[in-house]
């Protein structure tokens, strides 16, 4: 069942690309389960572990969010400055609300301590909205002049920036390009009007159908299309049509996501789960088994749970998420992830003005927040890499969280084995049979040298990753 089992760990990554809060992350994916690692933990709990070094390398990732859009979508609950149809903007004149949140986001940046005194410079920014695309180009051109002062920007950085149809022309897009700006994540959603208006996108199909135009034509080699399913009233040839549509426009990359139904928003008082007019849960596993299907068909690889691209066309910026490396996060509501330490900006304006007024003041330190503990770092460390085609590196976890934590996952993960919904590889990314792996399951040591990774099968186990998150949950805080 799709809804229960799959969704919760599609919410750390709704239907935009941002970084992932993972304390609520875990308690979404685990509702109606035991409590979280944190609270399940006993103080007194003392567990054979090494610090892991990833966490204490200098980040080389920022994330920026730029929360303008033209309007509220019904299912989004990111916090963003609706602007109404007709921005202010102008080619002399900029729009106010951008201006002085422009402003606001470089004095933060500069105001931000550095994390050592030899930091490497930036290789990858990912603007995130929002509709970033809303911003003018001499805006964005300020924040990324105040990135490249303060941290360093490499040559050949991937800058992302998230697009939606009908927010920028051919003009718009060049002067972005010459910025510095080389990998577009176009939000289309569906090619149904009917679809697009049900859940308040502000753009239509004739626009979608522009913007993969103007992308075309500018030369943009990387970029990445945004598709939802289970929206109200899609049926599957709706959903088979724009999972078609969108590989004919030969993007280097497609998202995939589930529509999260969340409080607060207009289909949070709409809408039920799983009661119509959403699809069913059975449905919406069928959604997701054709998106796998029919994209792994045309050529692209099913390398995240909702991510698909073409060879060498992964998105980088993501992959710091997964692999759990440290990010800076600017912005309001934004996250970050330094030296072990997951903290986010306030989602208001007014108190995300304080915010950085306190940051420049030296009154925030955010070393102050809760740092993980090693029950927590184990958890997360699952939790992400089943995220991923190239699941778990056990070596890697034994080092971390000791030997006997790795062979405790794999005797709960045996009958998954057996089913086929967990595949084991060994050092050469080779898969290990069931046969092999039964009977390797009682020693300790030989399962140790032979299953070098643990992943979830495409698309049987991913559906299943709830249920396999909290069985990890249950091994590591029994």
């Amino acid at each position: 069942m799709l809804k229960s089992t799959f969704t919760p760990i599609l919410h750390t990554i709704p239907a935009k690309s941002r970084p992932p809060k993972l304390s609520r992350a875990i308690s979404n994916a685990l509702a109606q389960t035991p409590p979280t690692v944190r609270q399940n933990a006993s103080p007194n709990t003392t567990t054979t572990t090494t610090t892991n070094p990833i966490h204490k390398y200098p980040p080389t990732s920022a994330y920026l969010h730029l929360p303008f859009c033209r309007k509220r979508c019904h299912y989004c609950d990111f916090p963003i400055v609706a602007l109404g149809s007709s921005p202010t903007n102008t080619d002399d004149k900029d729009d106010p609300r951008i201006l002085n949140y422009i402003q606001l986001l470089c004095r933060e940046i500069q105001a931000k301590q550095s994390e050592s005194k030899h930091n490497p410079p930036l290789e990858t920014v990912f603007f995130g909205g929002g509709t970033p695309s809303l911003v003018p180009p001499r805006l964005v051109s300020s924040v990324l002049d105040t990135l490249g002062s303060k941290f360093g920007l490499r040559s050949v950085a991937e800058i992302s920036m998230e697009m939606d149809p009908g927010t920028f022309d051919a003009k718009k897009m060049k002067e972005l390009m010459e910025l510095g700006v080389n990998r577009v994540s176009l939000g289309v959603q569906a090619f149904q009007d009917e679809l697009l208006k049900a859940c308040g996108r502000a753009h239509s199909v004739k626009e979608v159908h522009e913007a993969i135009e103007i992308v075309g034509s500018c030369g943009v080699e990387n970029w990445s299309m945004d598709l939802i399913s289970s929206l109200p009233h899609q049926t599957s040839e709706m959903w088979e049509e724009s999972l078609m549509l969108a590989i004919e426009a030969r993007p280097a990359h497609v998202s995939v996501y589930d529509l999260q139904v969340e409080q607060g928003t207009k289909f949070g008082i709409l809408y039920t789960p799983g009661e119509f007019p959403l699809p069913s849960d059975n449905q919406s596993a069928d959604f997701y088994k054709l998106a796998s299907s029919m994209l792994s068909n045309a050529g692209y690889n099913h390398y995240e749970i909702s991510s698909y691209s073409k060879s060498s066309f992964e998105c980088k910026h993501n992959l710091t998420y997964w692999q759990s490396k440290p990010f800076y996060g600017f912005g309001l509501g934004s996250a970050s992830f330094l030296d072990g330490v997951r903290f986010s900006r306030p989602k208001k304006m007014k108190e995300y003005m304080v915010y950085v007024q306190n940051l420049e003041d030296g009154i925030v330190d955010y070393r102050e927040a809760s740092c993980s503990d090693a029950k927590d770092m184990a958890m997360e460390s699952v939790m992400l890499s089943f995220r991923t085609a190239r699941g778990l590196d056990l070596k890697s976890f034994k080092e971390t969280f000791g030997s006997s934590l790795v062979h405790s996952l794999c005797k709960a993960y045996s009958p998954y084995v057996e089913s086929g919904h967990v595949v084991c590889l060994d050092r050469h990314r080779r898969a290990v049979t069931k046969e092999q792996f039964c009977s390797l399951i009682s020693d300790e040591h030989e399962i140790e040298d032979t299953v070098a990774f643990i992943r979830l099968s495409d698309p049987d186990g991913f559906l299943l990753s709830n249920e396999l998150i909290t069985l990890a949950f249950r091994v590591i805080a029994p």
